[in-house]
């Protein structure tokens, strides 16, 4: 992925080759011949070749493409090449030049093998670059890979999208908050500031609602003096230990009462089991405005807890 198409034109066959391309590595004959000096590329020490050797130019253009192309122009490259006349350096080349790669294709019907890499690169241009490369207006990669894109412009933007989510995550909020509203869940905030996410809209109940009953109420009453209580607890508090003869039908009520709150918002059971009443300022109708009406930190950023900005329900 890169926004320069020349660049992913310059270096296709280097990302994609091993897709296309079985690479061996093989040992031939000695060089012959006699040999007065080497090229050898200054920035990374490898050993090119005389200057007059058949090979010389593949190699160095090859090493350039490879290594270098986005530091220097080829011309800067070429200037710091330097010509050494040390024979055990010449020796040691003549050793490495006896390894070959070859690259036999893999999608065709009858492979073909290559004895360079620029017969291997001319072929993968005109047989495959065509169809790899193509414009688009949005794409989505994971934040692994997106740590590692090649383009430098490209990573660049990313890194600076990545520190500005990591002071303040608002706008990471902002997105999630509207995905999760178009699939039906809603957001709110609740404990220490935190997020939460339910299939279930919570709103705060108005215990001046006529017809409520005294078990409703009740349990209204006992969350909102021990929040976080579990339901076991809950009906111990309201029940007692269930001595008496009346005490099963009791809980019986009791679980349909809860039952029904938590079904319609006015009471929250968070994953972890515990019960707890709405915050009175929820504000259910937008939940992005919930997360742009967070508490702001000295320097103007929202305000997130340390702990998981993002927390389920049941």
């Amino acid at each position: 992925m890169s926004t320069n198409r020349e660049f992913l034109e310059r270096n296709a066959f280097r990302f994609a080759n091993r897709d296309f391309y079985r690479i061996d590595v093989v040992e031939t004959d000695p060089i012959k011949g006699n040999f007065s000096n080497v090229a050898r590329c200054r920035s990374s020490g490898t050993l090119l070749g005389p200057t007059n050797h058949h090979n010389y130019q593949p190699q160095l253009r090859s090493l350039y493409e490879q290594r270098f192309s986005r530091r220097m122009s080829f011309a800067d490259y070429q200037r710091q090449i330097e010509i050494v006349s040390d024979s055990a350096l010449i020796e040691r080349w003549k050793e490495e030049a006896r390894k070959v790669t070859t690259y036999t294709t893999l999608r065709e019907e009858t492979p073909r093998t290559f004895s360079s890499v620029v017969e291997a690169e001319r072929h993968f241009r005109s047989h495959y670059l065509p169809g790899l490369i193509r414009n688009v207006t949005e794409s989505i990669i994971g934040g692994a890979l997106s740590r590692r894109l090649p383009d430098r412009t490209l990573h660049r933007v990313i890194e600076e999208a990545w520190t500005r989510e990591t002071r303040s995550p608002s706008n990471m909020m902002q997105e999630l908050a509207g995905r999760f509203r178009e699939n039906g869940l809603q957001v709110f905030r609740h404990r220490r500031g935190m997020l939460f996410v339910s299939p279930i809209r919570v709103r705060a109940f108005v215990h001046e609602q006529a017809g409520v009953s005294l078990s409703v109420n009740a349990i209204l009453q006992g969350l909102a003096g021990t929040p976080g209580i579990n339901r076991k607890q809950l009906s111990e508090k309201l029940i007692g230990d269930g001595a008496m003869e009346t005490a099963e039908a009791r809980r019986l009520a009791l679980a349909s009462d809860l039952r029904w709150l938590i079904n319609e918002g006015y009471v929250i059971e968070f994953n972890d089991g515990s019960l707890d009443l709405p915050r009175a300022k929820v504000s259910p109708q937008d939940p992005v405005a919930a997360v742009e009406s967070a508490p702001k930190s000295s320097n103007g950023s929202t305000a997130e807890p340390a702990e998981h900005p993002i927390a389920t329900t049941t």
